[in-house]
């Protein structure tokens, strides 16, 4: 019986790979935002297409961009509702971070289990 891994020719390098990759995205969302998109951007260069890790790379450079995005949109509307000194940027603060934000946390946890498997998010 063969196991899922060499039914997809994945290896350990892609795996490997495929993890550091998702922890970078998971790190850029939580500790160590910037640097973990940059280490992203340098993951996306050391891996061929259609593999596992490119997948997992580009999916958290994709995840971040949104992230940030989402981010900027949020930013947005609080100069545009009164600024930074009004009551209503801790709602908005705290909505986003509580439903929006975590969702990305979420999802980048989930990829990052999904890699270590050698899988993708959607088989």
């Amino acid at each position: 019986m063969q196991t899922l891994n060499a039914i997809n020719n994945v290896t350990e390098e892609n795996l490997k790979r495929a993890s550091h990759a998702t922890i970078a995205s998971l790190l850029n969302l939580t500790f160590l935002p910037i640097i973990g998109f940059f280490w992203l951007i340098y993951l996306v260069n050391k891996t061929q297409r259609n593999t596992i890790d490119h997948y997992h790379t580009v999916f958290g450079i994709k995840l971040n961009l949104f992230a940030a995005a989402a981010l900027g949109i949020v930013s947005a509307l609080m100069i545009f509702f009164g600024g930074f000194d009004s009551v209503w940027t801790w709602v908005y603060l705290i909505s986003y971070f509580t439903l929006v934000h975590t969702t990305f946390i979420i999802i980048a946890v989930w990829a990052m289990v999904r890699s270590w498997s050698g899988q993708k998010l959607r088989e």
